[in-house]
């Protein structure tokens, strides 16, 4: 199960309570007011962890509450703070208002951490309170309430490269062939249910990070097939590499399913089209790719145009170079 949208109810700790005490020693009359203060109540705070990948692990979670505070104690003694509740999510993840889907965080870097509900203050026990013209307080505080928030989750990966492609164009093929990533593949549509992460590394070392999107159909902008639920994951890539099945064995012309591709990403987002792209027309190893090769060539700039084969291997390598010129030009993700 890929999860990448949850909502939350947030419970901050509430503060300790402060204390009525007196100090009773022997040889100490009128010891006074001994009693101490409440502890602080946990806060809860949002940690990006490069290690997670989606949200599956709040699934089935409703609500998430800090520690409370500890009670003052006697001999003027403080309560415990409450242990504050770190929420570990993927880089990429957006922190919004539930109800005004007004967002408040976008957590993007390794470690970033933010602090979304504060945790209670500790109330004062009858000590505080002694002064010149009270010397016997009888009175503390209760701890304060701590802060509370209604919140939704919503991750969009972050990569350098997003592949796109119609159901059964390749995709996860190719990732598996170029990439240190074994998914699964299959030769009929939606073999991919949720977005894939990997990555390229370079001799130098450098990477860059690839997204395959599972297969988007026409009306995806409408919520038919598996589309809407991830066009967003395409946002944030800095490149994005347009898989076409140049065989047509579904009987889909490769042309059209480009022109399919593009309007459902605009009436989506249309931002996602002004992004640096290629086209990848693969199964070139298939016979019936040869005609539909010479017509596509004729209604698209040749300078975009990379054939493959990602099955065998064919034209990966021109392909990868591209991929990388392109993303380290653009800079977003490239290290």
């Amino acid at each position: 199960m890929f999860t990448d949208s949850v909502k939350l109810k947030l419970f901050a700790g509430k503060g300790g309570n402060g204390v009525v005490a007196w100090r009773r020693e022997k040889y100490i009359p009128k010891g006074g007011p001994y009693g101490g203060n409440g502890g602080q109540g946990g806060s809860v705070y949002f940690k990006c962890n490069s290690q997670i990948y989606s949200l599956d692990q709040y699934r089935n979670k409703r609500q998430l509450r800090a520690e409370n505070g500890q009670s003052g104690g006697s001999n003027r003694k403080q309560g415990r703070h409450g242990k504050d509740l770190i929420i570990e999510v993927p880089c990429g993840t957006l922190i919004k208002n539930a109800e005004t889907q007004e967002i408040l965080y976008d957590l993007t870097e390794e470690n970033e951490q933010v602090e979304l509900c504060n945790g209670g203050r500790g109330g004062i026990g009858n000590f505080f309170f002694k002064s010149p013209t009270n010397q016997a307080p009888n009175k503390c505080t209760p701890g304060k309430p701590g802060q509370e928030a209604d919140i939704e989750l919503e991750l969009k990966l972050i990569a350098d490269v997003g592949f796109l492609g119609m159901p059964n164009a390749g995709k996860s093929t190719l990732l598996s062939h170029i990439a240190p990533t074994q998914v699964k593949t299959a030769a009929y549509p939606f073999t991919t249910l949720r977005p894939n992460l990997s990555y390229l590394q370079f001799d130098d070392y450098s990477r860059i990070y690839l997204a395959d999107i599972p297969g988007i159909i026409k009306d995806a902008h409408q919520n038919r097939g598996l589309g809407l639920s991830f066009l967003r994951h395409i946002e944030r890539c800095s490149v994005v590499i347009y898989i076409i099945d140049a065989s047509g064995i579904d009987g889909r012309d490769p042309f059209d399913d480009l022109i399919t591709l593009q309007e459902e990403v605009g009436k989506y987002n249309s931002e996602i089209l002004k992004k640096p792209f290629l086209i990848a027309l693969n199964k070139i190893d298939c016979e019936e790719s040869a005609e539909n090769l010479i017509a596509f060539r004729e209604k698209f700039p040749s300078a975009l145009l990379t054939e493959i084969s990602a099955l065998k291997g064919e034209g990966t390598p021109h392909l990868i170079e591209r991929m990388r010129a392109l993303a380290q030009k653009d800079g977003k993700r490239f290290t």
